[in-house]
């Protein structure tokens, strides 16, 4: 008689897969918590001890670490030395097993404390599954509820082969790699490790993704296991699939946001560039002035916000394409008139203002570049002209700074009275991406208006042009070794310039 070994923290299923197990003809064997449900049930189930001739001991710490367990997972059935030494000290073979594991992600997302964590830290479950998974030519191994089904039906059909278990052991490995990676990172944590020498992730498969940055490349969204709330958690109410440019570009939209916590903004992005941003009394005022710093780039773009969208705002929004509109939450009507779009994604933001996440990562190749998320906006606000700016330039230098943060290098932002009056970016100039801010926004008015630069300036040439398109100061984090020369050319054209100490390059 072949025979299961079954312990699971998920019940789910599990009694109609013993019961199909044991209809097969299936000897169970099963410990604690899941021999009490099938007991309950009424199905012919032995408990470990039996099998073990060893009670289960420490709160149940100690219970199928035994050699009658894993020599009748681990012993070759087609090794007759293996075979000599299991007969010789009377272990029976185990053929199946079906296990899940302690639930030590609930536990860290519901933020217990060190001792309950510990507990949650499984034991006997990965050892068993290892050592069915290694002899998987011989032990089936399960670790996945959704599988039970399909598990009975090979059984009866005679379809588990090689490559079936090898699936389920592929299955198993991956299950206890990404337990382990998550324990890993909380003792990371615990350790105060920013940097460690090895850093285990372990990403779960989210969504799958129309397709990568072009449509000749496969995608899928994970999630890495570990952050609770993501900034880009999110409900889609309506529209087609996601695609990888989709969720790229409205992480950059939902960054924008967030920097500007309470105030009411909109942030309009196409190509995961910023191309209108602004705050306003109301979301209608913000979105009206968002569109209008740029409406021939908005134009099949990503529009997010951190504002209820009412219905005023969404018959505005589709008057033009966009791709996705992404917010809080929607009126009830706004939702019925955005839905008249038929691919328009309407994604409701669930996390907006998190801020859990603290690397950010760029997979090279097999190579892996992993740096802390750039949290930190000004360390202070130094004047270094003679002039001194007023409150309303102070205020649009600190706005200027929160979107040029989010414009490929070598970025420029001109704002005035909270709204991107011109953004450049993606130069390999400054003064380029400068001159061809202004030169794309020939309509704009920039007499008054504040510069924002993501870097320092290497020479003065940004200042000569920034003044004679009439822009009146300047905010940059300086750090040349020509500052002085910058410095100077403001206090000739009695423009204030600000230091903000913090450089914000986006590669």
């Amino acid at each position: 008689m072949s025979r299961a070994l079954v312990s699971v923290t998920d019940k789910t299923g599990i009694v109609e897969f013993c019961q199909g197990l044991v209809e097969l003809g299936f000897e169970i064997i099963s410990t604690g918590g899941t021999l009490k449900v099938l007991k309950d049930q009424g199905l012919p189930v032995m408990a470990i001890d039996e099998v073990t001739g060893f009670p289960e001991i420490l709160d149940g710490r100690v219970k199928t670490l035994h050699p009658m367990v894993h020599g009748g997972l681990l012993y070759k059935r087609d090794n007759a030395e293996h075979v000599k030494t299991v007969e010789k000290m009377g272990i029976k073979s185990i053929d199946l097993v079906c296990v899940n594991l302690y639930q030590f992600a609930k536990a860290l997302h519901e933020h217990q404390p060190l001792d309950t964590m510990i507990e949650n830290i499984d034991i006997g479950g990965p050892s068993m599954i290892r050592s069915a998974a290694k002899n998987f030519k011989d032990v089936l191994i399960v670790t996945d509820p959704g599988d039970y089904g399909r598990v009975l039906d090979a059984l009866k059909e005679g379809r588990d082969d090689f490559e079936f278990r090898k699936n389920l052991a592929y299955k198993a490995f991956r299950t206890t790699g990404a337990y382990d990676a998550l324990i890993s990172r909380y003792f990371q944590d615990l350790c105060n490790e920013e940097f460690p020498d090895i850093i285990n992730f372990s990403f779960q498969k989210s969504e799958h993704l129309r397709y990568g940055e072009n449509s000749q490349q496969a995608a899928n969204k994970y999630v890495d296991s570990y952050v609770e709330k993501s900034l880009l958690d999110y409900e889609q109410l309506h529209g087609k699939e996601i695609s990888f440019n989709n969720v790229n570009d409205l992480y950059g939209a939902v960054c924008v946001v967030r920097e500007f916590g309470d105030e009411i903004v909109t942030a309009a992005i196409k190509h995961s560039t910023p191309c209108g941003v602004a705050v306003g009394q109301s979301g209608y005022e913000s979105y009206m002035k968002a569109y209008n710093a740029d409406p021939q780039s908005i134009f099949g773009g990503i529009v997010a916000t951190n504002y209820k969208i009412d219905a005023q705002t969404a018959t505005k929004m589709n008057e033009i394409f966009l791709e996705i509109v992404a917010a809080p939450d929607f009126d009830e009507d706004a939702l019925e008139i955005l839905k008249k779009k038929k691919n328009l994604r309407i994604l409701k933001l669930k996390n907006y203002k998190a801020r859990e996440a603290k690397y950010d990562i760029k997979y090279l190749e097999g190579k892996v570049l992993i740096q802390e998320l750039n949290t930190k906006m000004i360390e202070d606000l130094k004047v270094v002209s003679e002039a001194v700016p007023t409150e309303e330039q102070i205020a649009d230098m600190v706005f200027g700074m929160k979107v040029v943060k989010y414009v490929k290098s070598n970025a420029i932002c001109i704002v005035k009275n909270g709204v991107t009056l011109a953004i450049g970016g993606g130069q390999t100039s400054r003064v380029w991406a400068l001159e061809n801010a202004i030169h794309n926004n020939p309509d704009k008015d920039f007499k008054g208006a504040v510069l924002a630069s993501d870097a320092f300036f290497p020479f003065n040439d940004c200042v000569e042009v920034a003044h004679k398109a009439g822009i009146a100061a300047i905010i940059q984090p300086g750090g040349s070794i020509k500052d002085q020369d910058s410095i100077d050319l403001c206090n000739t054209y009695n423009m204030p310039m600000v230091f903000s100490g913090y450089r914000h390059f986006r590669h």
